[in-house]
């Protein structure tokens, strides 16, 4: 077929999978039912989005930003009436738009966009959010980001509000030889569950506080939050700690007395 012949684009962080049993898995890894709208982001050649098709679900929404990989979208489209595709760039999107309920955000996230589209997810203005569920593929280096615990080289801004809002867990790692072209590192599929554990706090507040937090990793809080010091104090916090050294829970605390 012609997109057999199609070259990734790097300058839109692409990366075909092109290995058939690691897509039957990644697919029998994705809780579905009858009921469910599957928000496939970057399908590019269409690879998983045909295992996807085999699942009873209401309807795949396909989005694709490349015009050269539209043609062969619509020929699944032919193949499955409940199969959409919108050609938009997936960044520019108002998700609060297109979200329905019963909603999975299913991804092999463009690498270079893979933690923006994350935050776009992340900061809907319903909370909880309609979607149920995310199942994203990331660089191996920023998934384990998102996943860190408190205490860790890696914990930092994204762990911290990806957490805030969200249940999040390691599904499978990719190696890069079942990419095409092969990047240089392996990705990662992550679980993504939303929580209302949060539900009083302003995901704005958090994220002045986190992005200051974390500004000047190696400095202590007092430096970094010294704005915020009353608050600290207030909540018990002890202001000799490092960024790294707070927990999602603390932050927490921290934006909700933010007014």
């Amino acid at each position: 077929m012609k997109k057999d012949r199609l070259i990734a684009k790097k300058s839109l962080g692409q990366n075909f999978i092109n290995d058939e049993n690691f897509l039957k898995k990644l697919s029998s890894l994705i809780v579905t039912d009858n009921n469910s709208l599957i928000i496939e982001i970057g399908p590019g050649k269409g690879a998983l989005t045909k295992e996807l098709i085999k699942k009873e679900i209401e309807q795949i929404l396909v989005i694709e930003k490349d015009d050269r990989l539209i043609d062969n979208l619509k020929i699944f489209s032919k193949e499955f009436k409940n199969l959409t595709i919108l050609h938009q760039d997936a960044l520019k999107i108002d998700y609060n738009k297109i979200i329905k309920n019963n909603s999975i955000i299913v991804g092999n996230l463009p690498f270079n966009i893979s933690s923006n589209l994350l935050m776009n997810w992340i900061f809907l203005n319903k909370w909880p959010p309609l979607y149920k569920k995310m199942y994203l593929m990331f660089q191996k280096e920023v998934g384990e980001r998102i996943l860190a615990t408190h205490g860790s080289k890696q914990y930092g801004r994204l762990s911290v509000i990806t957490q805030s809002r969200c249940k999040v867990k390691k599904l499978i790692v990719a190696k890069s030889k079942i990419f095409s072209p092969e990047p240089k590192v392996d990705g990662i599929v992550l679980e993504f569950t939303p929580h209302s554990k949060n539900i009083d706090m302003d995901i704005k507040n958090l994220e002045i506080i986190v992005r200051n937090a974390f500004s000047q990793r190696r400095k202590k809080i007092k430096t970094t939050l010294s704005s915020y010091i009353h608050y600290l104090d207030k909540l018990s916090i002890n202001s000799d700690l490092r960024p790294e050294n707070l927990s999602v829970t603390e932050y927490c605390k921290l934006a909700k007395l933010m007014k």
